[in-house]
């Protein structure tokens, strides 16, 4: 009794389980395939079928002749049949393999027995009231002849030889289920697009989720304009609009169909940082089996949507799919924002995806940018200049032992090229675009870094001719590789990383709409750890140690007499502070209700720095006139070091 009672228990498991697998495997599931290995004789054989509209039952029947398919689970499709097969298409080793596909979605019922796939109901368009989620029903008897190795999908229910499969079905909404699908993720979006495509249809096709409507490129298309349906409870102004331009039937490949949908539900896009979103509207482009990209006159698409306030900036951009297909990742390279109003915006790409425009919510815009870059260039110039100057003036100075003019060039150089890089930076972004400011970009920062360079490089010679009066100091060569060659070291790295430079958008407080374009290091998070690590840790280091320098000539200096006129101890600091870049610093007290203040002061001192220097010189100069020196001396470490240490040694 034992064996027999343990032999029922493991039948019993054995039947829940195998109850559960194809509950499991058919339940929600919108496409139905069953698959097994049909065991037949070896005479003529044949498919057998029977379908009609309804949601009963579909019944998978097999003998040694034929394979019979007949049920109720269409919901337009009618047919019946015979498909006689093909000796050598079923073989003659008594069995072959076969699979039936069903698609609810799109009517279609496909059988496929070997390598031949035979149709047995076409696709009729997308359907709502569809027959799905199978499951089984009563399994036939047994025998020689019939169906094994039987499978829903990819589950094995029956690894006997059975005569007869039944299943039973749901009549569900499956344009609902399908848009619920889809929604699960932006991973699952494309699948809308697809299907439309498959469905064969041409003209508008309505989801519950979105609006497609499917166009030919035929041999006389010649441009298209398309304006979706309204659905209900949408306003038809608020549907965007499309224009297909007639470069889009030359750059396919062959005679294709495009499809333009309108997502209702963008929060399948809404990924990325907190402080931007998407608009509740977005469309999508795509060719059918093409990839279509740069086209000469680009795709426009005109989106209607509410009042865009002033201090929030928009753009067009679309999904780039190069990095990651599955990842929503905006760009706006390619695509060309026209703004026709606060609730109208005109996007132009030239390329096919996914399309809509991006508002930035938190709006971090820069106050009087217009002032401040108007005194930026003008300082810019003036500095230029200045820079010029000053390296004519040095360059007549060489014959002279003094050592410091190596150094003191190597700054006047780099100020120069940065000033003149920082003075075009705006007319090269709006003239040469993303690839000029890739390398216009680097330039500016590698002329950034040897400036600040040369700046540390003063403030290490000043140390060294302060307290290391009767040691050497390293030779001009030493000098020009730390102040020129060394700051090309992160430039390099930082190239070969990639992404890094370009087009950078400073956006104004009074319409952060219309940008102001720089080359410069892009606003990427990979970028701005970059700048962290180069820009704000060498201006740290450089502010810090001139400020150290700067209140240790101090002390050296403050008993002699000669600080005690005001006019030289503050020419003195001044003259000092010019060399060691410690205006720079205001950078950092940008903060409070002196905010502006701060901001307009840092702008001044920072972009007049070249004719401050030059200015520096001048008054050393005078100084020296004025003292009755004729020569500029055995050091030059500053117009403190230089002026009072020689009174002093007179006296």
């Amino acid at each position: 009794m034992e064996p027999r009672l343990r032999g029922r228990l493991r039948a019993a498991v054995i039947f829940i389980i195998l109850i559960l697998l194809s509950t499991a495997s058919s339940e929600n599931d919108r496409d139905f395939k069953f698959c097994g290995t049909w065991r037949h004789g070896n005479d003529s054989l044949n498919v057998n079928y029977d379908l009609s509209p309804g949601c009963k039952e579909i019944s998978i029947s097999a003998n040694e002749s034929s394979l019979s398919i007949e049920g109720q689970i269409t919901a337009q499709c009618r047919r019946s049949g015979v498909i006689p097969l093909n000796r050598f298409e079923v073989g003659s080793s008594g069995q072959r393999d076969f699979c039936l596909y069903w698609e609810p979605l799109l009517d279609q019922l496909m059988l496929q027995v070997g390598r031949k796939t035979h149709t047995l109901c076409w696709h009729a368009g997308l359907q709502g009231p569809c027959c799905t989620d199978l499951s089984q029903d009563h399994n036939g008897p047994g025998g020689t002849y019939g169906i094994s190795n039987a499978m829903v999908k990819s589950d094995i229910i029956n690894d006997k030889t059975l005569m007869t499969y039944k299943f039973f079905g749901d009549t569900i909404n499956c344009k609902k289920e399908f848009c619920d699908e889809a929604s699960q993720g932006s991973t699952q979006v494309n699948m809308i697009e697809e299907t439309v495509m498959r469905s064969q249809a041409v003209g508008s096709v309505e989801l519950p989720c979105a609006l497609s409507s499917v166009v030919e490129l035929n041999d006389d298309f010649l441009g298209n304009n398309i304006t979706l349906p309204a659905h209900d409870g949408v306003h038809p102004e608020s549907i965007p609009s499309i224009h297909l331009p007639f470069s889009l039937k030359l750059a396919a490949k062959k005679t294709s169909k495009v499809v333009c949908t309108f997502f209702k539900n963008s929060s399948l896009f809404q990924e990325g940082p907190n402080d931007i979103a998407i608009l509740n509207k977005v469309v999508g482009i795509t060719v059918e089996n093409e990839i279509i990209i740069n086209l000469p006159e680009p795709i426009r698409i005109a989106f209607h949507h509410d009042v865009i306030p002033k201090t929030h900036s928009r753009k067009c951009v679309s999904w780039d799919t190069r990095k990651d297909p599955l990842k929503v990742n905006w760009l706006d390279e390619g695509c060309l924002t026209k703004q026709k109003g606060a609730k109208h915006t005109e996007c132009l790409c030239n390329h096919l995806t996914y399309f809509t425009v991006l508002v930035q919510l938190e709006v971090r815009p820069v106050r009087h940018l217009l002032a401040l870059t108007t005194i930026t260039s003008l300082g810019c110039a003036v500095s230029a200049i200045s820079c010029v100057v000053l390296i004519i003036f040095l360059s007549k100075k060489r014959k002279s032992k003094e050592q410091s003019l190596p150094i003191h060039m190597g700054l006047a150089v780099s100020l120069f090229l940065l000033y003149l890089l920082f003075f075009f930076t705006g007319i090269l972004a709006n003239l040469g675009g993303e690839r000029l400011c890739v390398f216009v970009g680097a330039a500016l920062h590698y002329t950034l870094l040897s400036s600040f360079t040369w700046m540390a490089v003063e403030v290490c010679y000043t140390f060294w001719q302060v307290y290391m009066v009767f040691s050497p100091s390293p030779k001009p060569y030493v000098w020009n590789l730390i102040g020129f060659v060394l700051p090309a070291v992160p430039i390099i790295i930082l190239a070969a990383v990639g992404d890094i430079y370009g087009i950078r958008e400073v956006l104004p407080s009074y319409d952060v709409n219309n940008p102001y374009l720089m080359c410069w290091m892009k606003s990427t998070n990979k970028a701005l750890l970059a700048h962290y690590f180069t820009n704000i840790t060498m201006l740290v280091i450089l502010v810090l140690s001139g400020l150290v320098m700067l209140f240790q000539v101090y002390r050296k200096i403050r008993t002699r007499k000669e600080w005690r006129q005001n006019c030289v101890a503050f020419l003195s600091i001044w003259g000092l502070s010019c060399l060691f870049g410690t205006s720079w610093g205001l950078t950092f007290l940008d903060f409070g209700p002196l905010s502006d203040l701060i901001l307009f002061l840092s702008c001044i001192f920072n972009s007049f720095q070249g004719f401050l220097l030059m200015l520096r010189f001048y008054l050393l100069g005078w100084m020296r006139k004025q003292a009755g020196v004729s020569s500029l001396g055995s050091s030059s470490t500053g117009s403190t070091r230089q002026h009072m240490l020689q009174t002093q040694e007179k006296n």
